[in-house]
Formats: structure tokens, C-alpha cells, sequence
């Protein structure tokens, strides 16, 4: 078979810590050169794809999706294949997707499930977070490779594979009593989800599990911050020395909760997700304040499709209304807009909020996450001039609703290149189901990693270490993660989610 052999002509090279006018040569789905006037040889069976005037960037990594999610008795629109479809047209070229086992059920066995989902439907890279809904001694030694811990949807914590460090889905079970109270008194409607999970609860949860994470020296991630309060909590942690990521989503970052006072019942009811958008039309604005100045540290989307006929399952009861809404496709072009157009953030912090940071965090850098020698060709030509509007009509998710409708963004992917193929190019897919792979994720990144290593040599706290293997033989949760897993099922206990 002749080498694949890609030439990107007279873009300019941007990472997360410094622009360069470079052509980039990629062989075999890898970099190989990056640098002026690049012309390798032979020139036969090389494509060339012209960047003039354009920005060379690393391909976006959406830390959080729910694809072909069986979920409130129903199951996400977007499946493996349209997700990652619309992923590459939007410039993303690798997915952190949820295993979520149903209570009691192997995290093994989950795994398994949604890999053998994926891997004959993905369009792109991918990986998996392991939810655990469940606890017992059993889950603690499972081994397994990548964990997430996860407790019924309003109240989600995780423990990822990286030395099993926490990932925490702010929320607590509170707000079940509220709802009850929302409906006697007849507020059925969507805006009902948004009077019943009001903010306090969202920073009452991030601020409990940040202080019992750094008790233990465990590394905390924060998923889909959508309130002030949840994010101050964050940024004075991080202040303080803590090691704490916060995770904004491109929803919260380009549209807010007003819309769950909409007339439409439907518009209204395709915004609901947990937690949900902010109420405070300027939280949006300061957010992204936030993640211009590194206090939050990755842009996810939480993407969980449900089509109009789905979300009317809760039509008469805003407590069964399937959460979720899109993303996927339109992160990107949401973060450029509202963070690098607006002048809040320069392009190299668009590379590191949409890419970079993410590869550090899950340890997947430098082949992912940086256009270098030796990184994986996973590269996009993004033309900072151009514009699109936001459509269901012209989206490619398979979804008939799009929460940022009518949206105008400055910043347009031309092509998007996944493993040294073009995939995506001016508007024309190439791509072929099952295509992507699986892609694993070593245990302690260094990028989180060195400091928590740090303090427990200098006796900051008592020595926790663990081994993890990827063959699920001889590994246990790390006992920070699991103290805090433990006291937050236990929480849970005294305050069930009832839906």
C-alpha cells in the first residue's frame, strides 16, 4: 500500500504557547515536519492542502459526550456515527464519551458495551469515562482502566482512570423536594427545572467536593460549570493552590436560561440539561472571563441529544423531560466567537481551552493536543474570517433542534484531518464508519499529577498511591477517591434524586 502523504502549504502553526508561519508534512497519520517551505519528495501521491491566510490548528477534544445514551427511557438522538459525523464538520476530532452501568451492573461489562457501541460507528478518535452509579468493595478493586463514578443524573460524580481522581458533576439531591413543592403547585412547564436547581445547590456540592478533595490530595475535575457561584468556588480554590479543573460547556458559554420562560414549550424544553443554564443572562459573559484567564480550564458540551417528540415525554411533568442538548458540532465555532472575535481570549487560548488542556488533563499529550513531530495528524485549517449562522437545518446532527439557532460565528473549520486523513473539507465529508479508534489513557498525567506527587513526598498529606493497569488485573481505587465516593453515595442516601 503507498503512504498516505498530506502537505498543509503556508498556514500559520498555532499551539497553545506560540503562533509560527509553517507548512506542516504528515506521513502515516503522524507529523513528521513542521516548518518554512516544506517540499518533501517524491512529489507524487502527495495532497496538498493550501492555508494561506489561515490558522493550523490542533484538532478540538470534547471532554464530555453522552452518544447513544439510553437515558430517562428514552436514548439520545446521536449515535457514534452522526455524533462524530458532526463532530469533524465542527473541527473536533476526538470525543471523551460516558459508559454509564445501570445500578449494580459490572463497570467492566459497561466498558465492554459501549466500545463495542462505538468502535464499528466512530468518524473519529475516542475515548471512554466508566461511570460508577453504584458502591461496594467489588467496585473499588474492579481494575478497571478508565473510571468514572457517576450517582443518578442530578447529582453525577465520577472517578476517572488517571489514578482514579474524581470528576464531579455539581449537584446535590435537594432539589427533589423542590420539585415536588413546583408541582403542587402546578408548574409543570420547563421553566420548573430551572426554579427547582437553583445555583446554591450547584456551588454547595463544587465547594463540598473540593474541600474533601484536597483533605485527601485528590485532583479534581468539575464538569459543565453553568453558575457564578459554582465557578468562584473553582477559582478561589485554584487561588488557593488546590488542583482543581473547571469545565464550562459551550452552551453555558453562548446562550442562557431565559429560554426556559419561552412561550414555545418545545424551545424551552430542548434547553433543559442538569445543571441547568444560568437564569442571569451575563453569566455567559463572565465564564468565559473565567476561561480567558484560566481559572476554568477546558470547554466540553455535555452533548445529549433529544429530539422534540422525546422531550414531550415530560409535557406535563418538567421532572420527566429528558436532559440534554447539543454541542458537538458547534463548540468551536461558539468558543471563537464568543471568546477570541469578542476579544476576551488570543488564539493560542482557544487552541489550549478547546484542545490542548484537555490532552494534558487526560493525559493524551503531546500525540494529541499539539501539531509537532511524532503528534498524531489530528489537525484543522480554521479560517478566522469566515462566518456561518447556526441551523438545524444545515447542522449535521441528527437532532432537529439547534439551542444556538440563529447564532452568526466568526471562525469556520475548512478541513478538518483525523489521523493524516482529510475527513472534512470545504463542506464535503470523507469519512467511514468505524474509521476512529479507541484511544487509551495512560494513569497519571503529569500535568495534574506532579503537584499531588510533590506534596505527599513533602508530607503535605499521608503517602495515597495505587496501581493501575490497563489489563484490569491488580488495581483499586486510590483511597482519596475513595473516601470521597463513599461520602458522597452515602449523601446521596440521605438525599435521593428521585428522577
Amino acid at each position: 500500500m503507498p503512504k498516505q502523504r498530506l502537505l498543509i502549504k503556508g498556514g500559520r502553526v498555532v499551539n497553545d504557547d506560540q503562533s509560527v508561519e509553517a507548512d506542516v508534512y504528515v506521513e502515516e497519520g503522524v507529523v513528521q515536519e513542521v516548518g518554512p517551505n516544506l517540499n518533501p519528495k517524491p512529489p507524487s501521491g502527495l495532497t496538498v492542502l493550501d492555508a494561506t491566510n489561515k490558522l493550523v490548528i490542533p484538532g478540538g477534544i470534547d471532554t464530555h459526550t453522552h452518544l447513544q445514551f439510553p437515558f430517562m427511557g428514552t436514548t439520545s438522538k446521536d449515535d457514534f456515527y452522526t455524533g462524530t459525523k458532526a463532530a469533524v464538520a465542527g473541527g473536533t476530532t476526538m470525543i471523551i464519551d460516558f459508559a454509564v452501568p445501570q445500578k449494580g451492573c459490572s463497570l467492566i461489562e459497561a466498558f465492554n458495551k459501549w466500545k463495542g457501541w462505538a468502535d464499528p460507528k466512530v468518524c473519529c478518535d475516542y475515548a471512554l469515562h466508566v461511570a460508577v452509579t453504584w458502591w461496594s468493595d467489588k467496585v473499588h478493586t474492579t481494575g478497571i482502566f478508565q473510571f468514572h463514578e457517576v450517582v443518578p443524573q442530578k447529582k453525577k460524580k465520577s472517578a476517572d482512570n488517571l489514578h482514579a481522581w474524581i470528576i464531579l458533576h455539581e449537584f446535590n439531591g435537594k432539589g427533589s423536594r423542590l420539585c415536588k413543592k413546583l408541582l403542587a403547585m402546578g408548574i409543570t412547564g420547563p421553566e420548573g427545572h430551572a426554579l427547582s436547581h437553583n445555583e446554591d445547590v450547584e456551588a454547595e456540592a463544587t465547594h463540598r467536593a473540593i474541600a474533601i478533595a484536597n483533605t485527601v490530595n485528590c485532583p479534581l475535575y468539575v464538569v459543565h460549570v453553568m453558575s457564578k457561584s459554582s465557578a468562584r468556588m473553582i477559582t478561589n480554590a485554584r487561588n488557593e493552590g488546590k488542583v482543581v479543573y473547571g469545565e464550562p460547556i459551550a452552551a453555558g458559554l453562548g446562550i442562557d436560561g431565559t429560554n426556559y420562560w419561552n412561550e414555545d414549550w418545545a424551545h424551552a424544553a430542548a434547553h433543559v440539561m442538569s445543571p441547568p443554564l444560568s437564569p442571569d443572562p451575563s453569566t455567559p459573559d463572565f465564564l468565559m472571563n473565567l476561561l480567558a484567564n484560566d481559572d476554568l480550564s477546558v470547554v466540553g458540551t455535555d452533548n445529549c441529544t433529544f429530539d422534540t417528540c422525546q422531550k414531550a415525554l415530560g409535557k406535563d411533568d418538567f421532572t420527566k423531560i429528558p436532559n440534554g442538548l447539543n454541542g458537538l458540532e458547534d463548540r468551536m465555532s461558539v468558543v471563537w466567537e464568543k471568546g477570541v472575535y469578542s476579544g476576551k481570549m488570543d488564539e493560542n487560548r482557544f487552541v489550549a481551552v478547546t484542545s490542548t488542556n484537555a490532552a494534558k488533563i487526560f493525559n493524551l499529550y503531546p500525540k494529541k493536543g499539539r501539531i509537532a513531530v511524532g503528534s498524531d495528524a489530528d489537525i484543522v485549517i480554521w479560517d478566522p474570517e469566515a462566518t456561518r449562522t447556526i441551523s438545524a437545518k444545515t447542522h449535521h446532527q441528527a437532532n432537529n433542534f439547534n439551542v444556538f439557532e440563529g447564532m452568526v460565528c466568526h471562525g469556520v473549520p475548512v478541513a478538518t484531518i483525523s489521523r493524516g486523513k482529510v475527513v472534512y473539507h470545504d463542506g464535503v465529508f470523507n469519512v467511514t464508519a468505524g474509521q476512529g479508534k479507541y484511544v487509551s489513557r495512560p494513569p497519571f498525567p503529569p500535568y495534574v499529577y506532579e503537584r499531588v506527587k510533590q506534596r505527599e513526598e513533602s508530607d503535605y498529606l499521608l503517602d495515597f498511591t495505587t496501581i493501575f493497569t490497563e489489563n484490569h488485573k491488580g488495581s483499586a481505587l486510590c483511597p482519596g477517591a475513595k473516601l470521597i465516593l463513599e461520602e458522597e453515595i452515602k449523601y446521596l442516601e440521605l438525599s435521593p434524586v428521585e428522577y
